[in-house]
């Protein structure tokens, strides 16, 4: 089971304002409430669509997220420059490191680079409890699922462990 404590009090050490929610639900309540008349922009994640964010934050805000508008580039530029930036990561270690395997370097753009504010939202599952079990997690669990979801013919898609 995941030390989520421990997990704050190490990105605390490093500088990450951290707040734990019990359920997405009350995680997508804050996030609308504390997200208003601002652009916003989105990285591709799982997460996000599955809590249902775009849509909750785009009642008071305007939203940019490639999955869900066209041309694919400009709503990445249009996110990329948004006063607000979520996304989510494909590990993260109660440690305090944060992973993200990013396949065209959108997200990792968006976090860090620029004036805006940026939230990780980041579900239990995708926390380790060092940083090569979080490096392991990214690799083998959510980059495979990502490139199979993607319809991409990396090795890890095709069933190929990476150390």
């Amino acid at each position: 089971m995941a030390n989520v404590q421990k997990l704050k009090e190490n990105l605390e050490r490093n500088g990450f304002v951290v707040s734990y929610y019990e359920t997405a639900a009350e995680a997508t309540a804050v996030l609308v409430d504390s997200i208003k008349g601002k652009t916003v922009g989105f990285g591709g994640s799982c997460t996000l669509r599955d809590m249902g964010l775009f849509e909750a934050l785009s009642e008071n805000n305007q939203v940019f997220w490639h999955w869900k508008q066209q041309p694919i580039n400009e709503a990445r530029a249009k996110a990329n420059a948004a006063d607000v930036y979520l996304t989510s990561l494909n590990g993260v270690a109660e440690t305090g490191e944060l992973i993200n395997i990013d396949g065209d370097g959108n997200r990792l753009a968006a976090t860090t680079f620029g004036d805006k504010k940026v939230y990780f939202v980041i579900g239990v599952n995708k926390i380790a409890p060092d940083f090569h079990s979080a490096l392991d997690r990214a690799r083998n669990i959510a980059a495979p699922l990502n490139a199979r979801r993607l319809n991409k013919e990396t090795p890890c898609a095709m069933g190929k462990e990476v150390k």
